[in-house]
């Protein structure tokens, strides 16, 4: 979902991951990629955990990335207003690290980026706990 009328700016891609790792020759380095988390129990704690946005376009933002829980009422975490510059045609990579990131309760959590304090686009992120996963049917015996 983007709300922002700048044509000139482009979300190509969301990633969320436990860590990021810049390599030789600028290049990115991706660990534990995940969609969904799924934890023993709640309440849970990532020690860290990253939100990587990949920026099509052009020009000079200001970004910034929040957490909010399931009711959509209280921040988990945000981060600090980052700026990041385009030039015409490129490429920008913001990534905004998070240590200790508690989520409390099950369910969807959402994922907010903000640009020039806008928002600019939103994910689900589900946390579940095993407790809420049904138990795998038992299979039945093999007839020899």
């Amino acid at each position: 979902m983007s709300t922002e009328p700048n044509k000139k700016l482009q979300l190509l891609y969301t990633l969320f991951c436990d860590d990021v790792r810049l390599e030789a020759g600028n290049k990115l380095s991706f660990m534990g990629i995940f969609q969904n988390i799924m934890v023993q129990q709640l309440p849970a704690s990532l020690i860290k955990f990253a939100v990587v946005n990949h920026w099509q376009g052009q020009g000079s933002y200001l970004s910034e990335v929040r957490i909010l829980s399931p009711d959509r009422q209280q921040p988990i975490v945000v981060s600090q207003p980052t700026r990041f510059e385009i030039s015409s045609g490129g490429f920008a990579d913001n990534i905004s690290f998070f240590v200790n990131v508690t989520f409390p309760v099950a369910g969807e959590y959402w994922v907010q980026t903000l640009v020039d304090s806008n928002l600019f686009e939103e994910r689900a992120l589900l946390v579940t706990d095993q407790q809420l996963i049904a138990p795998a049917e038992e299979s039945s015996e093999a007839v020899n």
